[in-house]
C-alpha cells in the first residue's frame, strides 16, 4: 500500500486511478467491518451502499488523510534549514537533460494540486508554508475535505 501512498514521480492521471483503488479496498474493508444488513422491505440481506458505510464509519476517508499528511509533512519540510537534504530535494530543481516524454509530476506539484483543489491558488506555498498557524488551518482543511466521487471518476 506504500507505493499507492506516494505522490511524486508518476503520469498525472494516475494519481486519480491510485486513489480510486485506494477508495475500492477502503469500502471493501469497511463491508468485511459492518457486515451485510437485512433490507427492511425484502427481508433479503444486501450489502451496505458506500453512502451507509460512510455514515457509519465517521473517520475521514483514506485519501483525505493522506492529503492531509503530504500537506503536514510539506510544511514540516519547508520550514527545514536549506542545507538538509529533504528540503533540497523537495524545494530544488533538477539539474542536467531531462528524458523525453512528458515531465514527471514532482512532489511539489502534488502539493500545489492539492491546495489548488482546497481552493488556495497561492502560487508561492514555501512562503505560506512559514505562517505555521495559516499552514495548519490548510492541513485540517484538507482532512474535512469533501470530494464527490463523480470529480474522482
Amino acid at each position: 500500500m506504500a507505493g499507492l501512498c506516494e505522490g511524486g514521480n508518476e503520469p498525472p492521471g494516475s494519481l486519480k486511478a491510485k486513489e480510486q483503488r485506494l477508495r475500492v479496498f477502503e469500502n471493501k474493508i469497511l463491508r468485511k467491518i459492518f457486515e451485510a444488513k437485512r433490507d427492511e422491505v425484502t427481508g433479503e440481506w444486501r450489502k451496505l451502499y458506500n453512502a451507509e458505510l460512510h455514515a457509519l464509519y465517521s473517520s475521514p476517508d483514506i485519501i483525505r488523510n493522506i492529503k492531509s499528511r503530504h500537506l503536514r509533512w510539506a510544511g514540516h519540510v519547508a520550514r527545514m534549514d536549506e542545507s538538509r537534504n529533504a528540503h533540497r530535494v523537495i524545494v530544488g530543481r533538477p539539474e542536467g537533460k531531462r528524458p523525453l516524454g512528458r515531465p514527471r509530476r514532482l512532489w511539489e506539484d502534488s502539493i500545489k494540486m492539492d491546495l489548488r483543489e482546497m481552493g488556495c491558488d497561492d502560487r508561492d506555498w514555501i512562503n505560506l508554508v512559514q505562517d505555521r498557524n495559516r499552514w495548519r488551518a490548510y492541513v485540517r482543511a484538507a482532512m474535512n475535505l469533501r470530494v464527490e466521487m463523480g470529480e474522482i471518476i
